[in-house]
């Protein structure tokens, strides 16, 4: 069932199962903010079951670009366009947040997006890899983020 994140009144719903639920909803809503602030779209997500092909999107990419594979089950993604953006977004049970950018323009930008909820150590398939800037949010408390520039068409 797709639910729509309140940014307003922060819950839960779909990531109860998460050791750091509280912060991957603040998480979660922090994104859903930005969206409607920025773009005012509804930012909504779905089960992780009910969104396989964006997560095999998003899988895909940090496998062929980064030979990464997270170990984490998703909970939830999204997929949605805003002007010339591609958006995905998988959150799973960790407390990480996976986001791509995906400008469909030849010359846009195109990343992907690492986000830890706070309270989660950084994942072992990431550690070595990536450093983490951190970030202060009302929603989420402090975010880490990290992210890096996709090189290939997908």
């Amino acid at each position: 069932m797709t639910y729509a994140v309140d940014f307003r009144t922060v819950s839960t719903t779909g990531v109860e199962s998460s050791p750091v639920a509280s912060a991957l909803a603040g998480l979660r809503a922090n994104e859903a903010r930005y969206f409607k602030n920025k773009y005012d779209h509804d930012f909504t997500v779905e089960p992780a079951a009910d969104a396989q092909e964006t997560i095999e999107w998003v899988h895909r990419i940090l496998r062929e670009e980064r030979d990464i594979v997270i170990s984490s089950p998703p909970l939830e993604a999204t997929a949605f366009q805003v002007e010339n953006i591609r958006m995905a977004y998988v959150f799973y049970e960790s407390g990480l947040s996976i986001n791509v950018m995906y400008t469909l323009d030849d010359t846009g930008k195109r990343a992907v997006g690492f986000k830890l909820s706070d309270g989660m150590e950084i994942p072992e398939e990431l550690a070595s890899r990536f450093k983490f800037a951190r970030q202060k949010s009302k929603l989420a408390g402090t975010i880490r983020g990290s992210y890096f520039t996709i090189k290939k068409e997908y």
